[in-house]
């Protein structure tokens, strides 16, 4: 497997420096400073890809190039930004770079709402509670309907927990679930959250779902002549919130969208923490069934709650089985080698990481992605690689 490190641009607090000496030799970025639903220009694609390989490193996966909300809800200029993604995967696959990971998330990219939860051993660790998700959907952002999407149980702890709080930690709790990843065209307020949740009101996961495979039969083939694997990213956590529509969340998922646009360069990116998060996600079974279209790989594991709430654990001590998904990987890179693939060996990277160290008390560290967490994750995951590895050369 390639080993790979998420890096956010030269704004990035861990330079490229720090992630050679963290044993990487991919690197997992975009042009994060290109507005969402703009083209990106060949050259400045070839800047970035440069920089990376002065540092002694391969620019081996996007991450991403991002979609404007007016595709996803097929409205607006939404025709001209398919037109300016085709372009940018022109410009990608023209510099050589062979994956792209995207998501089809409604407005908002990821959802915690901790982002420093202390462990037992004072580490910090994002997390995602659902009762405080109710909290703020009901009593905050009062969205129409909230209450009906959430059981009884959870909406009686929402109405416990939202009276006991002071407003100090009514503005964290929003400012945490309101963080998201880089992605997304819009930093949301209050207002402009509960306006953007309402344009996706009308529209129901079938009519999303339905939104993607359109979007998917026009860049597929823009992607094929580039040269190019697209591979979807779970949405993350992998259910329903806000009433916004889900469509990337369980193998059903995974299964129609590769049915719906047959084709190599129609791919997925497994994050494990992302679809590990449900309990009825059998991680491994769908590494072995989706094999041959898994492009991309996260590395990240989860302790579920009863409830859908799930904190994000070590790398190696959560619910899901991380050696024996590992394996499936391995033996799907090896069956790539002998159909004589030439993008056999599948890129992952550690995503997430705890707090640790000298990093609790840092101003400056993108939630999840601390260094000193993501090198423990490396390390660990990393082992049990050369571990399977080992197992299978004396099998020999």
């Amino acid at each position: 497997m390639i080993e790979t490190w998420r890096w956010f641009g030269p704004d990035d607090p861990v330079p490229l420096a720090h992630v050679a000496q963290a044993g990487a030799t991919g690197v997992v970025t975009a042009l994060h400073e290109c507005p969402t639903g703009d083209t990106w220009p060949h050259d400045d694609v070839l800047a970035r890809k440069k920089e990376i390989e002065d540092a002694g490193l391969e620019w081996t996966v996007v991450e991403s190039i991002p979609l404007h909300g007016d595709i996803k809800i097929r409205s607006g200029n939404y025709r001209k930004f398919i037109e300016n993604y085709k372009e940018s995967l022109r410009s990608v696959g023209k510099a050589g770079i062979r994956r792209v990971c995207y998501n089809f998330m409604a407005v908002i990219d990821w959802t915690r709402t901790n982002l420093e939860m202390e462990l037992p051993n004072s580490a910090r660790a994002l997390s995602f509670d659902m009762a405080d998700i109710a909290a703020y959907d009901i009593f905050l952002l009062q969205r129409d309907g909230a209450q009906n999407d959430y059981d009884q149980e959870i909406v009686a702890r929402a109405e416990q927990r939202f009276d006991t709080m002071s407003e100090q930690a009514k503005t964290q709790l929003e400012t945490q679930i309101l963080a998201g990843l880089p992605g997304g065209q819009d930093a949301y307020d209050r207002d402009g959250f509960r306006t953007a949740v309402s344009e996706f009101a009308d529209i129901g996961s079938d009519e999303m779902r339905n939104n993607l495979y359109e979007f998917l039969g026009e860049v597929i083939p823009v992607a094929e002549a580039a040269g190019v694997k697209m591979c979807i990213h779970p949405d993350d956590p992998p259910f329903a919130l806000f009433g916004l529509p889900r469509v990337m969340s369980t193998a059903d998922d995974a299964r129609a969208m590769l049915n719906a646009v047959p084709s190599p360069s129609n791919g997925l990116t497994l994050c494990a923490g992302s679809f590990g998060a449900r309990s009825d996600n059998d991680l491994v079974k769908m590494a072995q069934e989706f094999a041959r279209h898994i492009q991309f790989v996260h590395l990240r594991n989860v302790k579920r709650g009863e409830d859908g709430s799930f904190f994000e654990s070590d790398h190696l001590d959560g619910d899901n089985d991380m050696i024996g998904l590992i394996n499936e990987f391995l033996n799907e890179e090896q069956r790539r080698r002998d159909d004589h693939d030439t993008l056999c060996d599948i890129p992952m990277r550690p995503d997430h990481g705890h707090l640790i160290g000298d990093e609790i008390c840092s101003n400056n560290v993108k939630p999840g992605y601390s260094f000193a967490g993501r090198l423990k994750g490396l390390a660990e995951l990393r082992g049990v690689i050369y571990a399977l590895e080992s197992m299978r050369r004396r099998k020999l």
